[in-house]
């Protein structure tokens, strides 16, 4: 099993160059690359000269012999309340799946499209069907899988999480059957299933071997945290058995970006904190490769 971390955060202080070269140096098999850049004009992935600048970094890559092994396209990929900014990101999530091509990553996580934000009397699942399936010409290019996420959303009125899209496990389940295509598969967001109200062990159990990627972080149930495992109040020993039950066989992805987000913008500091996290990650491993 690899060991994965995000580049979000590391990238936006130091550039995504210095931050795989940490990710690296503190002991990581491998980098998901986060696109959420892509929200802004600045962002290198958008302007012209995104091709040169994709293929740069991917040399780069390749000369400290490191690589990607998941994605991240930016978010959120489709709103009915800012149209102007749907019609400019969907292009860029196409690109998204082709810059993810162009690095290698063999799977890239787009979040589905929550019942706030499909058209107004829209069908959710069709909508999302067709969302979905609209990538397929650029997954089958480059060989991709497109990872389905499970969602979170906010009951305003009250103040509180609560169900949206894919929230649950047999919800996730029933999305990827219904697209029935081998370019698609499941990227279980653990922290996100226990702010729903199912642990994350449940959602495990109800997806088996459908599950092709993670996000790994903790959270206190009521915040989405991103943060280091056990730094919240998840069981992590409910979630490795669960995954060495189902035989899990993908990587261990963190999504933990905000463990760091509060450190001084200081390489050292950071690439301490990184190998912190290493061995964090690392003793994850060894419990569910030991269940």
């Amino acid at each position: 099993m690899k060991l994965v971390t995000n580049t979000q955060g590391i990238e936006s202080w130091f550039g995504d160059k210095t931050a795989l070269r940490l990710i690296k140096e503190a002991g990581f098999d491998a980098a998901d690359y986060t696109m959420f850049s892509m929200r802004s004009d600045s962002s290198p992935l958008v302007g012209d000269g995104w091709e040169d600048y994709v293929k740069d970094l991917k040399a780069y890559a390749d000369s400290i012999n490191f690589t990607f092994r998941q994605a991240h396209a930016p978010h959120p990929g489709y709103t009915r309340e800012n149209m102007a900014y749907t019609e400019r990101i969907m292009p860029l999530l196409h690109r998204s799946v082709e810059i993810a091509g162009m690095l290698g990553v063999p799977k890239i996580v787009i979040h589905p499209v929550s019942p706030t934000q499909v058209p107004e009397g829209a069908d959710l699942k069709k909508f999302n069907m067709d969302y979905y399936r609209s990538f397929l010409p650029a997954a089958k290019k480059w060989n991709i899988k497109i990872c389905l996420e499970n969602m979170w959303g906010t009951d305003e009125k009250r103040g509180q999480i609560i169900p949206n899209v894919c929230s649950f496990g047999r919800d996730l389940a029933d999305y990827l059957d219904s697209l029935g295509d081998e370019h698609f598969t499941v990227c279980l967001d653990l922290g996100h299933s226990e702010l729903i109200g199912e642990s994350a062990a449940d959602a495990i159990y109800a997806l088996g071997g459908r599950i092709g990627a993670l996000h790994v972080h903790d959270n206190d149930f009521k915040h989405d945290s991103h943060t280091l495992p056990y730094y919240g109040k998840m069981d992590w020993d409910a979630i490795t058995k669960a995954l060495s039950k189902v035989g899990y066989k993908g990587d261990l992805t963190y999504e933990a970006f905000n463990f760091l987000k509060d450190l001084p913008h200081d390489e050292g500091i950071v690439l301490s904190a990184l190998r912190y996290m290493h061995d964090m990650g690392r003793y994850l491993i060894k419990k569910i490769e030991e269940k």
